[in-house]
Order: C-alpha cells, then sequence, then structure tokens
C-alpha cells in the first residue's frame, strides 16, 4: 500500500535547531526523521512512498540521491576499497516518488497534487511526517479495512503536561486532573484513507477542518486510539529527547529491530 508522506511545511518551532533544514531532514542519532518513519513502514511491507514536497524539498532530493547505504549499514571493503559488500541494506527495494506540492500549500491540497500518484489504488495512507510511534500497524490497517470509513486516524492521549479543567457556568469546577489522565484524544498524524477522502476535499481546504467535519457528518470518519509510545518532533526540545532516547538505546519506535 502506498504511502503519502507530507514534507513540505516550514518547520518554523524547529528553527532555533535550523533555520534551513527542513524538519523531514532533522536527524535523530545519525538518521533523519523521515528515515526512521520509512523505515517503519517498510517493517510492516509499505515500501512505496510519496513524498509531498515544498520548504527546502531539494535538500529532500539530494539526500536520496546521495544516499550511501554505507553510512548506515555493515558492510566489508576489500581489493583496496575497490570492492564493497554490503552486509545488509535499508531501501534497495524502496520505490520512493518525489512530488513538488508547492512551498505555501496546506496539507489538503498537497494530499490533491499528489492524488494522481495513487493510481487505482481503493486505499492508501499518509503521515505528517513528524512523529515516531511504535504502534502496531497491521491492527490499525485491519481495522480500517473492516470498517466502512473513509478515514482512520491515530488517535494518543495527549502528552502535555498542563492540567486540564472543567467546570459549571457559575465558575465552580467539576474535575480537575493531568491532561494525559483525562479522556482527551489527539489526532497523532497517522492516518488510513480510502480514495472517496478526495470527493470530500474542495479547492483550498485544510484537511482536517472542513474535510474531516463532511466525514463526521457522514459518520465516515473513525479515531483508532493507542497508549503506546508516540512522540512527536515538533520543537527543539523533542530533538533533544529524541537524541537522548538514542543515545540511551532506548527508541521504542524500532520495531524493525524487535
Amino acid at each position: 500500500m502506498k504511502v503519502v508522506l507530507f514534507c513540505g511545511g516550514l518547520g518554523t518551532r524547529l528553527r532555533e535547531h535550523s533555520d534551513t533544514v527542513p524538519k523531514p531532514l532533522v536527524n535523530i542519532g545519525t538518521r533523519p526523521i523521515i528515515w526512521h518513519l520509512m523505515r517503519y513502514y517498510a517493517h510492516f511491507g509499505h515500501r512505496e512512498f510519496i513524498l509531498c514536497l515544498g520548504y527546502r524539498g531539494d535538500m529532500i532530493r539530494e539526500y536520496f540521491l546521495n544516499y550511501n547505504e554505507c553510512l548506515s549499514n555493515d558492510f566489508v571493503l576489500s581489493e583496496g576499497g575497490k570492492k564493497i559488500e554490503l552486509l545488509s541494506s535499508d531501501i534497495d527495494d524502496w520505490r520512493i516518488t518525489f512530488v513538488d506540492t508547492g512551498l505555501h500549500a496546506n496539507i489538503g491540497q498537497r494530499l490533491m497534487r499528489a492524488r494522481k500518484h495513487l493510481g487505482d489504488d481503493e486505499m492508501f495512507m499518509a503521515n505528517y511526517a513528524d512523529a515516531l510511534t511504535d504502534l502496531p500497524l497491521d491492527r490499525h490497517l485491519a481495522e480500517f479495512q473492516q470498517s466502512d470509513a473513509i478515514v482512520s486516524m491515530l488517535g494518543v492521549s495527549s502528552a502535555q503536561s498542563f492540567h486540564g479543567v472543567s467546570g459549571e457556568d457559575n465558575g465552580t469546577v467539576t474535575a480537575f486532573g493531568p491532561m494525559h489522565e483525562a479522556d482527551f484524544w489527539i489526532n497523532a498524524g497517522y492516518f488510513c484513507m480510502r480514495r472517496e477522502i478526495f470527493d470530500h476535499i474542495e479547492e483550498g481546504d485544510e484537511l482536517v477542518e472542513k474535510p474531516f467535519q463532511r466525514l463526521i457528518q457522514a459518520r465516515k470518519l473513525r479515531v483508532h486510539r493507542y497508549n503506546g509510545f508516540w512522540q512527536q518532533m515538533d520543537t527543539f526540545k523533542d530533538k533533544i529527547t529524541y537524541d537522548r532516547m538514542e543515545g540511551r538505546g532506548d527508541c521504542p519506535w524500532k520495531v524493525w529491530q524487535r
């Protein structure tokens, strides 16, 4: 099944890390987050990717055009460097389509511009390309296929440290506690979709606003709730968190190593 990755955002909240590197190329350890995400999908057998490019799309193209598997896999060097034998490979069975979807396009319009590259596929997956998880993807996909929903999105509990407050109109507090303990779920940016989604997107629409409201009215939007690992790469603090996890070898998103 094809996977659409939205890689065109400006990543403004990560500018503290770099003014020029697009968010998908921000490293976790020695590899960019987009590599980790694609490796995750490939682990579950989904190796056809459509990259929706925008801001610094040239850098993402160059990363893959100049990809050197020797830098991320064990290999044997012989004959004075003339012969290289890879002992494993990352991307030799991946098929990646690079699509310029515009510098300032929103997610809905990027998806529309990638539509023709989906061919006649009835289903596909999509991702914001800024978070990693250890979600059993096959389970999410199977539940979606058994439903009549047009879109299924991953829902995770909020990782925010804020405390939520519920109250009456007169100001009396009726509930108070950490957000992650409340029955409150956020859109985690992992989607399974049927091609009927394109019937619900109009010119200029942002994906999760008007189109998703139309799906809600039609009862065609579902959420797959998950309490396992999910971590966004949204700020410089998030990058530091990822780097520390990588340094400790505590990488639950690397399901391919299990």
